[in-house]
């Protein structure tokens, strides 16, 4: 199969599944705040979609949308005066009354209104002469501040039609490797980085399919190179963009595997090898149609079962936040290291240890709870027929216990969910060298 068409039926696969139930919610929300505010019943009037999606850059699984509420000229007076808090509650209020079984709380900047799957930030906001929007910041004793949505909306079209439409397909592709990936990285963030990207180069201008193995590559490249710093300024509006978390030794992974993906064009082995890259996306067909249900395989050792269970089947992935584990190595009479160091200094992993992973670091905020994947691979592992790869529940103390029993590639997945929601995971590989 051509590069064209592998990255075509990615692209398909990244599309949004569920647009009609999220523009529902949408006008829902605009229909509550319209019966308050201006008591009307319009479900379209007043409201703007702002983030990945009112970019048109989100991918399936999104789970953080935004929306602005223009408010009606008139309140003003009526909140401009250290009245923050009391605008967003009021806006909070207006919502649970039409939807009283619908869960929805006041943050620190937005109204947030929680449906299963994903939820939505409803920011209240004042329309200024230049088009600008005045939005309410409680902290603090309350403040008022500026956003320009429609610059980075305007910004985005405007580029992505110079650049033949390729903006917004890299912006696609970079969300599933930071999904696949577990990179803690914001959707403007990405959206500024894959225009910075394009607007240096004119190399992909008149390019389009047929080479996004090689605009991959440039990426990765790009933001692997990029120098560390707090901020960037967002496409079109210049406003700052935070940078949560590094990403440039994740994004170096990746150009080492977009180059070997590259090294294997035209081999039957070239999809595997961008999976790598971006995850299951990559597929040929989608997704939520494979590898859903335990199968029977054969190979040299007999048969086996295939007990691999995937995340993506169960809940959404749209990564937001950091998580890092370890794992702590030991075994009676010995010195206990850390898994990550032992790697690092590539001593091997015998048989025989005892493993101990943990959460190292994590910053997802509220009530989240954890999952572990662990993954025998290798003939061995398929020999004794124990794949594993089942997905189970933390039993609440943010560990996960194992032992190494005999030589594999092994691999060991965290994963953190919010709201039904994967916000955060990491992984470690177990590569064990010597067993029974």
């Amino acid at each position: 199969m051509s590069t064209s068409q592998m990255f075509q039926d990615f692209l398909s696969n990244l599309a949004i599944d569920n647009a009609d139930r999220i523009s529902l919610r949408y006008g829902e929300i605009t229909a509550s705040l319209n019966k308050k505010f201006r008591d009307t019943e319009s479900k379209i009037d007043n409201s703007l979609q702002v983030g990945s999606y009112g970019r048109w850059t989100a991918i399936k699984g999104i789970s953080d949308l935004d929306m602005l509420y223009i408010m009606p000229k008139g309140k003003w007076d009526e909140y401009k005066d250290g009245r923050q808090s009391q605008l967003l509650t009021d806006t909070k209020d207006a919502i649970k009354a039409r939807y009283p079984t619908t869960t929805v709380l006041v943050d620190r900047l937005v109204v947030r209104v929680l449906y299963q799957n994903f939820h939505v930030e409803v920011q209240p906001v004042f329309k200024q002469e230049d088009g600008s929007f005045k939005y309410p910041d409680t902290y603090n004793g309350g403040s008022w501040k500026i956003t320009k949505p429609r610059e980075e909306i305007s910004a985005m079209a405007e580029f992505d039609a110079q650049k033949n439409k390729n903006l917004r397909r890299l912006c696609k592709m970079a969300r599933a490797w930071k999904n696949k990936h577990g990179v803690g990285m914001g959707g403007l963030l990405i959206d500024t980085l894959a225009h910075n990207f394009l607007k240096k180069t004119t190399e992909y201008d008149d390019k389009s399919y047929l080479y996004y193995d090689y605009m991959s590559r440039d990426f990765f490249e790009y933001l692997a190179g990029q120098p560390n710093q707090d901020y960037y300024a967002a496409l079109g509006s210049g406003q700052r963009v935070k940078v949560k978390k590094k990403f440039q030794r994740k994004a170096k992974k990746a150009y080492n595997l977009s180059l070997k993906a590259i090294e294997a064009e035209g081999e039957e082995a070239v999809r595997k090898k961008w999976k790598k890259v971006f995850g299951r996306q990559f597929l040929a067909v989608q997704v939520e149609n494979v590898e859903k249900s335990e199968s029977v395989l054969s190979n040299a050792f007999g048969s086996w079962r295939n007990t691999e269970q995937f995340i993506e089947n169960t809940y959404p992935v749209d990564i937001r936040y950091d998580l890092q584990i370890d794992c702590e190595v030991s075994q009676n009479g010995f010195l206990t290291r850390s898994l990550i160091n032992m790697l690092k200094e590539k001593i091997p992993l015998l048989a025989s240890k005892r493993l101990v992973f943990s959460v190292k670091a994590i910053d997802v905020p509220g009530s989240y709870h954890l999952e572990w994947k662990v993954l025998n691979r290798g003939d061995l592992a398929k020999q004794r027929n124990m794949v594993r790869g089942q997905i189970v529940r933390d039993t609440g103390h943010s560990r996960k216990e194992e032992s190494t029993n005999f030589r594999g590639d092994h691999l060991v997945e965290c994963y953190a969910i919010l709201n039904g929601v994967v916000v955060a995971k990491d992984r470690i590989k177990v590569p064990i060298k010597a067993g029974a």
